[in-house]
C-alpha cells in the first residue's frame, strides 16, 4: 500500500473534493468513509456496518449538541441574549476589527476558564448576526476568530481542555517509548498557539477586512421577544442561575449532556419558559445543532473504518523510505500526515494516540529532540482540527453564523480557517522544529 493508493489519501481527497463542490457535508463524509473501506480491502456491506458501529464513539457528543441547542433556544427566547447584544453593540458595535478580536478573546474562555467548548456559540452568535450585518462585517473573519478561540487555548495552555489534550500528547508519547510529561508539552506547545494568532491577525486585519453585505433574516429557533422581556426580571435571573448550574455540572462531572439537561431543568422549574413551549425549544435546538450531531456520528464511523484498514501505519511506513536523514522533509511529511488523518477523523484529541505509535520512533530515527517531537505532534494533531469539515471547531462556528442561512460551512468557515491556521502552523512546525 503506497502513498497514492492509501485509503486515507484517497478518501480525504474525495471528501475535500466533494465538499468544495458544495456537496452536502454529511453525504460527502459517508461517501468518503465508504471509499476508505473499499480501497482498504473491506467490502461495501462491511464498510457500512463499520460506519454504523463507529457512531458510538461520538454518540455522547451528538447528544450534547442536541441538548445544548435546545438550551440555547430556550435562553434566546427569554431575551437575555438580546440584552447582551445591546451591551456589546454600545462598546464595539461600530468597530468590526475590535469586535472580531473580542469574540476571539471570549471564545478562549470556553476551553480553559469555563470549559464548555462550543456550547456558548449558539447562545452568543445568532443574536449578534444583525449587529454584524449593520457593521457589514465579513462573517468569515468571525469564523476565523471563533476557530482561534476554540483551538489555540487547548493547544497552548495546560488548563481545562488544554490539560486533557496535552495529557493525551504526553501519555501517547510515553507509551510509544519517549517519556514525556505535561510540563514538557506545555513548554513548546504555545508555539502552535502563537502561529495561530498570526493567522488570526492576518485574517481580521488583511484578508477579510472588506465590508460584506447580508440580509436581516429570521434566526433558526428564535422568535420575537416581547418588549416586557427586554427588561431584566425574574425569568432572566432564573436563566442566569441555569447557566451557572450548567457550567458547574460540566466542570464537576465533565459531561456536556448532563450540563445542558441541568440548565433546561432549572429554567423550566424556575418558570423561565413554559412547559408547553418545551417542544418548540427542542425543535429549535434540533434545527440549530442536529446537523452537527449527525456529522459527528458519521465522523466516528469514518475513524472506525480507517482504524480497521490499518491505513495510518501504512501511510507513515510508506513515506519513511523517501525521507532519508532530511529533518526538514521529515517535519513537513509528519505534519502533512497529521493533516490528512485529522481531516477525516475531525478531532486532534483522537488523532494523537493513533499517530504517536509511528511518529515517536520516526522522529527519533531522524534525530529530532524531545521538544521538536512534541511540537510536531501537537501541530500535526491540531492541523486538521482547524479546517476539517467534520471538526466541531468548524461545525460550531457554522452553527451560529448560519443561524439565518447565509453562511456556507465549507467556503465561509472551513476554507478560511484552513488557510489562516494550517499554513501558519505548518510553517511554524517545520521551521522551529529544526532549532529546538
Amino acid at each position: 500500500m503506497d502513498f497514492i493508493t492509501n485509503p486515507i489519501v484517497i478518501s480525504v481527497v474525495v471528501l475535500c473534493g466533494l465538499c468544495l463542490a458544495r456537496v452536502n457535508v454529511l453525504v460527502s463524509l459517508i461517501v468518503a468513509a465508504l471509499i476508505a473501506g473499499l480501497t482498504g480491502g473491506i467490502g461495501l456491506a462491511e464498510s457500512m456496518q463499520l460506519l454504523a458501529a463507529g457512531f458510538s464513539a461520538n454518540a455522547t457528543t451528538a447528544l450534547s449538541y442536541i441538548l445544548l441547542g435546545t438550551f440555547a433556544v430556550a435562553i434566546a427566547n427569554t431575551g437575555l441574549m438580546e440584552m447582551l447584544v445591546r451591551f456589546i453593540s454600545t462598546r464595539v458595535g461600530t468597530k468590526p476589527k475590535l469586535f472580531c478580536f473580542t469574540i476571539a478573546f471570549l471564545a478562549c474562555f470556553s476551553q480553559n476558564v469555563v470549559p464548555v467548548h462550543i456550547a456558548f456559540i449558539p447562545l452568543l452568535i445568532p443574536p449578534l448576526l444583525k449587529l454584524m450585518n449593520k457593521m457589514r462585517l465579513d462573517r468569515r473573519a468571525v469564523a476565523v476568530s471563533l476557530g482561534f478561540g476554540l483551538t489555540a487555548p487547548y493547544i497552548s495552555l495546560p488548563i481545562g481542555f488544554g490539560l486533557i489534550f496535552q495529557g493525551i500528547v504526553a501519555d501517547s508519547m510515553t507509551r510509544s517509548g519517549l517519556p514525556t510529561t505535561v510540563s514538557d508539552v506545555a513548554s513548546v506547545a504555545w508555539i502552535g498557539g502563537a502561529a495561530m494568532f498570526v493567522g488570526l491577525a492576518l485574517s481580521v486585519l488583511v484578508f477579510f477586512r472588506k465590508p460584506r453585505d447580508y440580509e436581516d433574516r429570521p434566526v433558526l429557533g428564535g422568535q420575537e421577544i416581547p418588549p416586557e422581556d427586554m427588561q431584566f426580571g425574574r425569568k432572566h435571573i432564573v436563566t442566569v442561575i441555569a447557566i451557572i448550574a450548567a457550567v458547574a455540572v460540566q466542570i464537576a462531572m465533565q459531561s456536556l449532556p448532563l450540563a445542558a439537561l441541568m440548565g433546561l431543568v432549572v429554567m423550566g422549574a424556575g418558570g423561565a419558559y413554559k412547559f408547553s413551549k418545551l417542544d418548540d425549544n427542542i425543535a429549535g435546538g434540533i434545527s440549530m445543532m442536529g446537523f452537527i450531531a449527525f456529522v459527528m456520528l458519521i465522523a466516528g464511523g469514518f475513524a472506525n473504518i480507517l482504524q480497521e484498514t490499518k491505513a495510518v501505519p501504512a501511510l507513515i511506513e510508506g513515506v519513511v523510505p523517501f525521507l532519508g536523514e532530511s529533518k526538514i522533509l521529515s517535519a513537513f511529511v509528519i505534519t502533512l500526515i497529521g493533516l490528512l488523518v485529522t481531516m477525516g477523523i475531525g478531532t486532534s484529541f483522537g488523532t494523537v494516540p493513533i499517530l504517536a505509535v509511528i511518529y515517536v520512533p520516526l522522529c527519533q530515527a531522524v534525530g529530532f529532540s524531545i521538544p521538536a517531537t512534541i511540537l510536531l505532534m501537537v501541530i500535526a494533531g491540531a492541523l486538521g482540527d482547524a479546517g476539517s469539515p467534520a471538526s466541531d471547531s468548524t461545525l460550531g462556528p457554522t452553527s451560529g453564523l448560519n443561524a439565518d442561512m447565509q453562511h456556507n460551512h465549507i467556503w465561509d468557515t472551513c476554507v478560511p480557517t484552513f488557510l489562516a491556521y494550517n499554513v501558519t502552523m505548518l510553517i511554524a512546525g517545520v521551521v522551529i522544529s529544526q532549532f529546538i
